[in-house]
């Protein structure tokens, strides 16, 4: 990608727009734990975010997005210091540097917010180029849950629990 993607909330007018590739993601079953066919209405549930958490859109130069996040806190209460985030980038827009844009953005929105770090919760291990990307953003595998996800592709492979100490 020439131009890098510009990062902004999303707003309403965006889902119409996530939700083809969210859909496809799913329905891919090899990154994310969500139902393989989720209903419009449910996938909107799980991927818009309500304060203190956040979801963005990745846009190019004509604004059309090519990703999204999904970022606030890991848990309530007494976890609530720690942040977490998710993302999904449209099929046409991968290896054009959106995750990376997204993940970065994440993370220097979480410092801003004051949180003490960022956790993923379930980064498929056989999800390597993921796996990669997280960790050259500076995301660390703190452990491995075996067999913990059903690929369509691989199988029982392993979840990865990353984390990042922000400040």
């Amino acid at each position: 990608m020439s131009t890098p993607p510009r990062i902004r909330e999303a707003t309403d007018e965006d889902w119409p727009h996530i939700w083809p590739f969210f859909r496809a993601i799913c329905a891919e079953g090899e990154t994310y734990v969500y139902p393989y066919e989720p209903t419009e209405d449910e996938g909107r549930a799980m991927w818009v975010e309500r304060p203190p958490g956040l979801t963005v859109v990745a846009v190019d130069a004509a604004g059309a997005v090519l990703g999204s996040a999904k970022m606030g806190p890991n848990r309530p209460g007494p976890g609530a210091h720690v942040a977490t985030a998710s993302y999904m980038v449209a099929p046409e827009a991968a290896g054009r540097g959106v995750g990376r844009a997204l993940g970065e953005h994440s993370l220097k929105w979480a410092r801003e917010q004051g949180y003490r770090g960022m956790q993923y919760n379930a980064v498929v291990e056989s999800n390597a180029p993921a796996v990669h990307l997280w960790q050259s953003i500076g995301m660390r595998i703190i452990g491995t849950v075996p067999e913990a996800y059903k690929s369509r592709r691989h199988g029982y492979v392993g979840i990865h629990v990353m984390y990042q100490k922000l400040g």
